[in-house]
């Protein structure tokens, strides 16, 4: 073989080479550890130094099985004794919902602790934070959430709400606290931010370091109904009927106009004086704040641009922003609101600032620039999830009350 021939065939081999190493996906790093999130015993779910989540379920009659995170679904493996096996790609820091699908059946993990989201009970899982010590769970003093049962006057119904007080809450009975209204995402419930949130723990911590003024949180649901989408115009044209029928929006602003009343009457004419009557609140303006996640954070700026002289304090987290035409139209807000907060994952970041509202940022340093004490916060490598909700609490809380 001459030369030239050795050289073509050498690239070649090369080539090949290089194709293959770019297709093979890598090892999986073998350090798996079950989820602090576990069931007492369960060794499955588990996570890994790199984020990946491995799951494992009994099924020797299923046909194909999946693991379905963060919106990617993964084939798990049967063995011979019908267990499957399998793992995602690296996921971001902090928590997760997930489900697993056996022969098309969507079904909650056995192994796993279940929590309220996407308007079920389903499986959660814990991939270890770098920063998760603000949240941890730590030998310092630590404050109750209270679960607190009401009868509803304006929705006729019996209601349940979260509260928690901050330690030393039942030692001296003569201090009274600022209050925090805080509101969980869309299909999600009163349960959200003390159980995936983990709002009492951080509170506990920057409490306990000194970092945050105590408070009492109010953690209520404030979930409402989608009105019924109109039907199609028989008048219309047929790509309109068909993008109808297809369950798109129709045109007309979203959310639609009062979609937060039901909630915001709750709020004001029922949830707040039934806290400041049962509980030992500073039961004033100054001494009042709101924050929320998604849709409670949206809910939060309706509620608080209609009623100013409730609230001092807001927090928005995920869940939009304050523009300067809402402040403009809303008597008040300006003047009496000492600080307002609007916080996102960063990987969410880019695609709200072309949505709904305006650029988020812009409209916060707009707020600034008018004269409103107001602060932007980004959450590191997170996207529309609870580290960013957390992360975002661990912030606004320390500077609320000062």
């Amino acid at each position: 073989m001459n030369k030239p021939t050795l050289l073509i065939s050498a690239l070649l081999l090369l080539m090949v080479w290089t194709a293959k190493a770019q297709t093979t996906p890598p090892a999986v790093v073998e350090d798996f550890k079950p989820s602090v999130v576990n069931q007492p015993g369960k060794q499955y779910p588990q996570v890994n130094s790199e984020g990946r989540v491995r799951v494992q379920i009994s099924a020797p009659e299923a046909h194909k099985v999946q693991l379905d995170i963060s919106a990617v679904k993964y084939d798990l493996v049967k063995d011979e004794k019908g267990v499957w096996t399998g793992e995602s790609a690296p996921q971001d820091e902090g928590f997760h919902y997930y489900q697993l699908w056996v022969d098309g059946a969507a079904v909650p993990d056995p192994g796993s602790l279940y929590f309220y989201g996407a308007s079920r009970w389903g499986s959660g899982i814990e991939v270890p934070a770098k920063d998760q010590d603000f949240y941890a769970m730590k030998n310092v003093p630590h404050g109750q959430v209270r679960e607190i049962h009401y009868f509803s006057e304006s929705n006729n119904a019996m209601r349940r709400c979260f509260i928690y007080t901050p330690p030393g809450y039942d030692q001296d009975l003569t201090k009274r606290y600022p209050v925090l209204y805080l509101q969980h995402g869309g299909g999600e419930d009163e349960t959200g931010w003390s159980n995936q949130g983990r709002a009492n723990l951080i509170m506990d911590n920057l409490i306990a370091e000194g970092k945050a003024t105590p408070f009492i949180i109010v953690m209520d649901n404030g979930t409402w109904a989608m009105p019924n989408r109109p039907r199609p115009n028989p008048q219309a044209g047929p790509n309109q009927q068909a993008r109808l029928a297809q369950g798109e929006r129709p045109a007309g602003p979203w959310p639609p106009t009062g979609w937060a009343d039901g909630f915001k009457k709750t709020l004001v004419e029922e949830i707040i004086p039934m806290v400041d009557a049962n509980f030992r609140t500073l039961a004033d303006q100054p001494h009042r704040a709101m924050a929320g996640l998604s849709m409670g954070g949206m809910q939060t700026r309706v509620i608080t641009l209609a009623h100013p002289e409730l609230f001092s304090h807001v927090g928005m987290f995920s869940g939009g922003s304050y523009s300067p035409e809402d402040v403009a139209n809303a008597p008040g807000f300006k003047e009496k609101i000492k600080f307002l907060f609007v916080s996102f994952g960063s990987r969410e970041l880019e695609n709200r600032r072309a949505g709904f509202g305006g650029d988020p940022q812009a409209n916060t340093e707009a707020l600034k620039n008018a004269g409103m004490n107001t602060h932007f916060y980004v959450s590191p490598l997170t996207a529309h999830e609870w580290q960013s909700w957390r992360r975002s609490l661990y912030e606004f809380a320390q500077r609320i009350f000062k």
